[in-house]
């Protein structure tokens, strides 16, 4: 069979001067279909007519060259060729990885403890619990005229924010994520659409599906409004901050006529129309192939056919127009960039932002940043903050109670854990290793429902990989606890510690005394009680001069925290046979949890199929290594780290003199620690990078079943063989994985002086 051709065409759409080339790739896979021929459309950064043809000539000549199509080839096509068509044409062609954090580091380093006398405090706490109000208490930012960070009710914090509090003047770094990942965001988005179009729904729906990714990591609303206001409901819009007093605007006026949101509506409201023309296409012809009889197969048609639609709109020119035509309105939204200076791609896309401000411009400064953190509903349409993914500022922040004093702090900011299903379930692999850079460990928790299941899974974490010293609780929204039994502060505060204390109690039984007696000495000494944090606090008032009272002292925990003791002399004895049953008692925990996740098992309810082919897609590109709550990386980690953690408190024997308690405590979290960022490393390795091809195999699945298809290859095929239950049947996947678990545990044990036998 003769060999695609494969030519390029240039595009340049209305309202736009700059010329776009769009072409089939030889090389690149699509990623929706596993197809070779991936749609590409990119910038050319020219307004040239003349030049925008020489480019896209050049271009022709790659794509039919068949000697460039490997990528060693690139540093002679960088000899012949435009860098701008080079870029293009050799973009992906290599598995590359952007190290966001790194390019933060190049701007703002993060001072540390040795020799800079900094404490990094991470704050972690459900959706809601007030972890942002928190910061900004500590860092003095206005809740009113300032509003930085932002918060809400809802789930607001979607990047890392980083605060270094620092004398000087004041600076910012922002980093952004990638074109590809922001497409595919928007595509997903986009098959929502069509779908509640294709069932049925009005436009106000069919818009919300648009403009807000369903795990709420995406809200393109920020970035291009709401669309027409005939279309918007109010509830859909309406968990943002609300209006501010004094000041109302953070964004300079004159910015706001930088975009036409009249135009951006009118696009909308044509892409609902498009989209409503392709769901009703697709969904006659679909249903019409579709023989339902009885509620059985209603049932099993209605995931048939979301399977079908979406297959049938990766083949959709019109699919890829409307994805082409929004991303390039989100793009225009970079025309707002504060001044500073931007590191782009050659196709113009933003990698990394800063700036500087004199430590007098604090107003312009805050405003600027309120460009990639707001949430504020007036300023949706020109907002970037959905594409951030991560923000680090310094300068000469401090409590507006400390007396002008800065302390010498870096706050780290997240996600919120969200409300988790299971008290049992994993934190992500991203906080795990947070959770092991930082100093201390703010857990931030509503005393109103306190130790709820996401809070005790934090706790799970700090405790077994060995950082319950690290771990400061603080109870938030104090002024809420209220009840006929509960006549003053002391009350509520036994009433908040007795809910804390049950779960502990659970958690003790659940691992071992060791884990329950290290919290409880945290409850003990560097649990707080806040109240009024959302309103500037005054010492005038008995519950603003408490409130400040206990900053003051969470302040002084965070000092407190110390580091690692040294071990004991004596080496704990552990039997290796017990090792074994905790290796199989974790891989067969595993398996229990995902089999039924999978419809592989009737355990717990099946999750839907377009999530699991999100995570899918996911781990086959190598963005990350989860999808919202499902984390199989994260979920083999924490049952290995747990059933070790359990193993290490108990020793057969001590060599030499038997240490006191709080010794062998020191050694079994040294043990737990060290052990706990090796057993991460593993589990990457074993579930995500060895088999990535897997990955690829089952997400790349199309046609009518292939989400059955692809849940068992992810069952029997990855994680079976990642995780193999060891028995007493030996196989190589069982031994090789009992050996490098093994492994690890030795390594570890060896680090803190322990022995097995």
């Amino acid at each position: 069979m003769e060999k695609r051709r494969y030519s390029a065409s240039l595009s340049q759409t209305q309202g736009r001067s700059g010329y776009s080339v769009i072409f089939r790739h030889p090389v690149r896979r699509d990623e929706a279909t596993g197809k070779p021929g991936v749609r590409i459309r990119r910038g050319l950064g020219t307004r040239d007519k003349a030049v925008a043809e020489r480019l896209r000539n050049e271009l022709n000549v790659l794509l039919g060259g068949l000697k460039y199509h490997d990528p060693t080839a690139r540093t002679e096509a960088e000899r012949r060729f435009d860098p701008r068509v080079v870029d293009i044409f050799f973009d992906k062609m290599a598995p590359e990885e952007t190290d966001f954090p790194a390019l933060r580091d190049a701007v703002i380093p993060l001072p540390e403890a040795e020799p800079d006398g900094y404490r990094r405090v991470l704050f972690l706490g459900t959706t809601g619990a007030g972890k942002t109000t928190l910061v900004r208490q500590l860092i003095g930012t206005d809740p009113m005229k300032e509003r930085f960070p932002s918060t809400s009710t809802a789930k607001t914090t979607t990047h890392d924010t980083e605060i270094v509090l620092a004398d000087g003047d004041w600076h910012a770094v922002v980093t952004f994520a990638s074109r590809d990942e922001v497409r595919e965001y928007l595509n997903e988005c986009i098959f929502a659409a069509v779908l509640s179009a294709a069932n049925g729904a009005g436009d106000a729906e069919v818009l919300r599906r648009l403009l807000n990714h369903v795990n709420q990591r995406f809200r393109f609303s920020y970035v291009l409004g709401n669309g027409p206001p005939a279309a918007v409901l109010e509830s859909d819009f309406g968990d943002d901050e609300g209006e501010p007093e004094g000041e109302p605007d953070l964004l300079l006026a004159e910015e706001h006529d930088a975009i036409d949101l009249g135009d951006t509506e009118r696009l909308l409201s044509h892409t609902t129309k498009k989209l409503r023309e392709l769901a009703r296409r697709l969904g006659d012809n679909l249903r019409a192939q579709l023989d339902v009889e009885s509620e059985e197969d209603e049932r099993v048609a209605k995931e048939l056919f979301e399977e079908e639609l979406d297959n049938l709109l990766q083949d959709e020119e019109d699919f890829h127009q409307v994805a082409d035509t929004l991303m390039e309105e989100i793009e225009k939204r970079f025309d707002l960039l504060p001044p500073g200076k931007a590191q782009k791609t050659r196709q113009g896309w933003p990698l990394a932002w800063d700036g500087a401000w004199p430590v007098e411009k604090r107003a312009e400064f805050l405003q600027a940043i309120s460009r990639f953190s707001s949430n504020y509903a007036p300023f949706f349409g020109r907002l970037l903050t959905p594409l951030v993914n991560g923000v680090r500022v310094a300068g000469p922040f401090s409590p507006m109670w400390s007396g002008g004093e800065i302390p010498k702090l870096v706050l780290l900011d997240g996600e919120g854990l969200g409300h988790t299903p299971e008290s049992s379930s994993a934190v992500p692999t991203a906080v795990s290793r947070r959770i092991e850079a930082a100093d201390a460990v703010l857990l931030v928790d509503s005393a109103t429902q306190p130790m709820q299941r996401a809070p005790m899974a934090a706790m799970r974490e700090v405790v077994t990989t060995g950082n319950a010293r690290k771990l400061i609780m603080a109870f938030t929204h104090f002024d809420a606890v209220k009840g006929d039994d509960l006549p003053n502060a002391s009350a509520k505060v036994q009433r908040v510690r007795a809910s804390a204390e049950n779960v502990l109690a659970a958690l003790g039984k659940e691992l071992v005394p060791y884990a329950e007696r290290a919290l409880r000495q945290r409850l003990d000494c560097a649990c707080f009680f806040l109240a009024d944090l959302h309103e500037p606090l005054s010492e005038t008032t008995s519950s603003g001069k408490r409130t400040i009272s206990q900053l003051r002292k969470l302040l002084h925990a965070v000092d407190a925290v110390i580091g690692r003791p040294q071990p004991a002399q004596a080496s704990p004895v552990y039997d290796r046979m017990n090792l074994v049953l905790a290796i199989r008692s974790a891989a067969d925990a595993f398996h229990k949890t995902w089999r039924p996740r999978l419809g592989l098992g009737d355990s717990f309810p099946k999750e839907h199929w377009t999530r699991v082919k999100a995570l899918s897609r996911r781990l086959a590109t190598g963005w990350a290594d989860e999808y919202d709550t499902l984390r199989p990386v994260a979920d083999l980690r924490k049952e290995l780290v747990e059933r070790v953690y359990v193993f290490a408190q108990n020793p057969l024997r001590w060599e030499g003199p038997e240490p006191a308690e709080d010794r062998k405590q020191s050694c079994f979290d040294a043990f737990a620690d060290d052990l706990g960022r090796r057993l991460l490393a593993l589990c990457t390795r074993r579930v995500w990078h060895e088999r990535a091809a897997r990955w690829q195999d089952a997400y790349y699945k199309r046609g009518t079943g292939s989400a059955s298809v692809r849940a068992r290859i992810i069952g029997n095929e990855i994680y079976e063989p990642a995780a193999p239950v060891p028995d007493i049947t030996p196989s190589r996947d069982r031994n090789q994985f009992l050996r490098e678990v093994t492994t690890e545990v030795e390594d570890a044990a060896r680090e803190v002086g322990a022995i097995l036998e």
